[in-house]
């Protein structure tokens, strides 16, 4: 039996089970797009062409979309069992990635010094519980990148590229619902 089919056999029911759990994640991330273009702009507070800025959305962009092709390289790493692609590719994503969330918080940061809180109004309510839960789910990733990295020298080889591979899935929806968070949050007031 070849390693690929013994992965495949072996993982394929978690494989399943995480792809339900992104499907299930896909429809909480509509449900909080819908609600948050039924509340902006707001009647009330600020308008989001005052608070949103140019620089900070294409500087985070730039790194989080890039992530995933730098990602791309510890996949090749998979491919190859390079240890030094696998190496690289993660911890240039996990560069990018504290990059992108540190963009975020300076974002959130500046907004609530602003008093534009969560409670300002359902605009910001809105728009602080969506794209606060997706910069959750990339500090979620951030962690797990440093669980691989740990992971790489104890585990064995196909467990780890089993394991790899699911957070490739998880890291691209991410990156997946940012550029839904570009087009539906930032896009209407920044051009």
């Amino acid at each position: 039996m070849s390693s690929k089919t013994m992965s495949r056999d072996l993982f394929g029911d978690k494989r399943m089970g995480f792809f339900i759990y992104l499907f299930v994640e896909a429809v909480m991330f509509a449900t909080l797009f819908a609600t948050y273009i039924i509340y902006t702009p707001a009647e009330q507070g600020p308008h989001p062409s005052e608070l949103f800025e140019m620089k900070t959305v294409v500087l985070s962009s730039i790194f989080l979309l890039s992530s995933s092709g730098t990602l791309m390289i510890a996949e090749k790493g998979l491919e190859r069992r390079n240890a030094n692609l696998i190496l690289t590719g993660l911890l240039i994503t996990f560069i990018f990635g504290a990059t992108f969330m540190y963009f975020e918080t300076h974002e959130f940061y500046k907004f609530v010094s602003e008093g534009h809180t969560v409670a300002t109004n359902n605009f910001l309510s809105s728009y602080f519980v969506l794209v606060g839960l997706h910069a959750s789910h990339v500090l979620f990733g951030l962690g797990w990148m440093i669980v691989l990295l740990i992971q790489r020298e104890l585990l064995p080889y196909t467990l780890f590229e089993e394991k790899h591979r699911i957070f490739n899935y998880y890291w691209h929806f991410v990156d997946i619902i940012w550029v839904l968070i570009l087009i539906i949050v930032y896009a209407p007031y920044l051009f």
